[in-house]
């Protein structure tokens, strides 16, 4: 696959991956190359973002498996996001910044980055997202109040130094 890919041979890597990524059935077990694939080329989003953008697509839509049978209008799909999510040790993948690197737009809207990216935002990182929002309003808060509210408490009694908007303003 890399071979193909670094000699330009876009035709015959786009079949390799197509074919990798088919699911093929029988008597005994069902045959998905996607684990093989990850496994063999750990960094196949960035390989293919630098050198062939163009399969990305054709990659992405391998890890999609939508079913033949429609119940009520609706069909089940599966989306395989494992390997685009977590590496090989357990860690972080970061296909969503050798994604972002690419600047495509298509390739952001494509469904498996837009659940991908949902996912890590809806449940990693607006957590951290919001709790650093929350610190920053509660200093500006606090800045308001030193400067706002001290300052009339201290113009009445006509000593005013200004102490507590200088403490409040240290605070922040």
């Amino acid at each position: 696959l890399m071979w193909a890919i670094e000699t330009g041979s876009l035709e015959s890597a786009k079949a390799i991956i197509q074919d990798l990524l088919t699911i093929r059935a029988d008597r005994d077990r069902y045959y998905y190359g996607m684990d093989i694939m990850f496994e063999r080329h750990a960094d196949i989003v960035k390989r293919l973002c630098l050198d062939a953008p163009a399969l990305m697509p054709v990659m992405l839509d391998g890890l999609i498996w939508r079913s033949r049978v429609t119940e009520n209008g609706q069909r089940r799909v599966n989306y395989y996001i494992k390997h685009l999510l977590v590496d090989a040790h357990g860690d972080f993948n970061k296909t969503i910044e050798w994604i972002t690197d690419n600047q495509d737009p298509k390739l952001v809207c494509h469904p498996i980055v837009s659940i991908v990216t949902d996912m890590v935002w809806g449940r990693v990182a607006f957590r951290t997202f919001l709790y650093g929002k929350a610190w920053f309003l509660f200093t500006l808060i606090v800045f308001i109040c030193s400067q706002a509210i001290m300052n009339h408490l201290n113009a009445g009694d006509g000593s005013g130094s200004g102490s507590g908007s200088v403490s409040g303003s240290a605070s922040v």
